[in-house]
C-alpha cells in the first residue's frame, strides 16, 4: 500500500491541488501579477547591466531600475490616463445633452448619399433613421458612459487602485532583483529537456518583448498622430478619439481605420472636401504607413508568427482576458506553435537515425 509508485502519485496530487489554490488565491490580482511580471521581462536586459555595473549592490540595482520604469512608463501612463478620463466625461456629457449627436450625423450621410446608395441601404434596412440613430447614439452613449464611469469609479476605489499599485511596485522589485534565481528555479522543476527549457524560455522571452515594445509603440505613434490630424481639423475630443485609435491599432491589420475612415466619410459626404480629402490621405499614408512599416519590424520579426495567426491570437485575447491579453494570446499562441514544433522535432528524430 505504501509502495514508491503510490508515494509519488500522492505527491504530484498534493502539488497541482497546492497549486491551483496558490493560483486561486493570486486572481483576484492577476492584473497586477500580470503586468509586474511583464514589466521585469522587458527591462530585465537594462537591470542586469546596470547590476554588472553596481557590482554587489542587488537591491540598488532593483530600485534605480524601478526608479526608472516610473519615470518613462508608469507616469506618463498615469497622466495620459486622468487626461483621457476628463476627456471621456466631457464627451459623454455632450451626447447625454444632445450638442453630439451622431445618429443625427449619420442621417446626414444618408441625404448627401447618392440614389444607388440610398436603394442599397434601403435593400439593407438601413434606411430607419430613427432607429439607426437611436443605434449609434446608444452606442457612443454607452462608450463614452463606461469611460465616464471608470473616471468615477478611479475616485470611489482609489484606495483599491492604490493597494494594487503599490503591490506591483513591491513585486517588480522583488522580480527585478531576484528574477535570474526564480527563472531558474522554474526551468529545474520543468520536467523537459535542457534544450527545449531553453527554447521555450527564450519564446517565452522573445514574444512578451516585442508584443508590448511593438504593439504599444505602434499603437502610440498611431494614436498621436490620429489625435493631432482630429485637433487640427477640428473634430471634437481630439484626446478620446486619438485613445480609441491607439487602442483599436492593437489589433493588426483593423487598427485605427475603425475610427478615421467613418469620420473621413462623414466628411466627403457632408460637403467638407478638404477635410475628407486631407484625412483620407493622412490616415493611408502616415498612420497606415506605421502600422504597414513598424509593425512587421517590431512585432513579426522577433515573434516569427504568420500575420494572421498574431490577428487571431490578438482579437481572442482581447476578448478572453480584456486589456490583458493583447500580450497573452500572442504568448500563448508562440508557445502552442513552439511546443508543437519541438514535439515534431522529437518525432522525426528516430525516423531520420533509422535512415542512418
Amino acid at each position: 500500500m505504501n509502495s514508491p509508485e503510490l508515494r509519488q502519485k500522492a505527491f504530484l496530487l498534493m502539488l497541482i491541488a497546492v497549486s491551483v489554490a496558490f493560483i486561486w488565491i493570486l486572481l483576484p490580482f492577476y492584473g497586477t501579477v500580470f503586468w509586474a511580471a511583464v514589466l521585469a521581462i522587458i527591462f530585465t536586459p537594462f537591470h542586469r547591466k546596470l547590476q554588472a555595473a553596481l557590482g554587489q549592490h542587488r537591491n540598488l540595482a532593483a530600485f534605480t531600475t524601478l526608479l526608472l520604469i516610473l519615470v518613462i512608463v508608469i507616469l506618463p501612463v498615469t497622466l495620459m490616463t486622468i487626461s483621457l478620463l476628463q476627456e471621456g466625461t466631457i464627451v459623454y456629457q455632450k451626447i447625454r445633452s444632445g450638442e453630439l449627436n451622431f445618429g443625427m450625423y449619420f442621417q446626414q450621410i444618408a441625404s448627401a448619399s447618392p440614389p444607388w446608395l440610398v436603394n442599397l441601404l434601403d435593400r439593407s434596412g438601413l434606411t430607419n433613421m430613427a432607429e439607426l440613430q437611436d443605434m449609434l447614439s446608444s452606442g457612443v452613449l454607452r462608450g463614452s458612459q463606461f469611460v465616464a464611469t471608470h473616471a468615477l469609479s478611479l475616485g470611489q476605489n482609489a484606495f483599491e487602485f492604490l493597494v494594487s499599485f503599490g503591490i506591483m511596485l513591491y513585486l517588480l522589485f522583488f522580480l527585478l532583483r531576484d528574477g535570474d534565481n526564480l527563472a531558474a528555479k522554474i526551468k529545474q522543476a520543468m520536467p523537459l529537456t535542457m534544450e527545449h527549457k531553453r527554447h521555450l524560455s527564450s519564446k517565452f522571452t522573445t514574444v512578451i518583448r516585442a508584443t508590448v515594445k511593438g504593439n504599444v509603440a505602434v499603437a502610440a505613434i498611431q494614436g498621436a498622430l490620429g489625435g493631432v490630424v482630429f485637433y487640427f481639423l477640428g473634430i471634437q475630443g481630439a484626446l478620446l478619439w486619438g485613445f480609441m485609435m491607439a487602442f483599436l491599432s492593437l489589433i493588426p491589420a483593423v487598427g485605427a481605420g475603425l475610427i478615421w475612415i467613418p469620420v473621413a466619410i462623414y466628411f466627403l459626404f457632408t460637403g467638407a472636401v478638404w477635410q475628407g480629402t486631407v484625412l483620407i490621405a493622412f490616415g493611408v499614408f502616415v498612420i497606415g504607413l506605421v502600422d504597414n512599416l513598424l509593425r512587421p519590424v517590431l512585432v513579426g520579426r522577433d515573434t516569427k508568427m504568420p500575420d494572421y495567426v498574431v490577428l487571431i491570437s490578438t482579437l481572442g485575447g482581447l476578448v478572453l482576458f480584456g486589456l490583458n491579453g493583447f500580450v497573452i494570446g500572442p504568448v500563448i499562441a508562440a508557445l502552442f506553435m513552439s511546443a508543437w514544433d519541438l514535439f515534431a522535432a522529437a518525432m522525426d528524430t528516430p525516423r531520420i537515425e533509422r535512415k542512418d
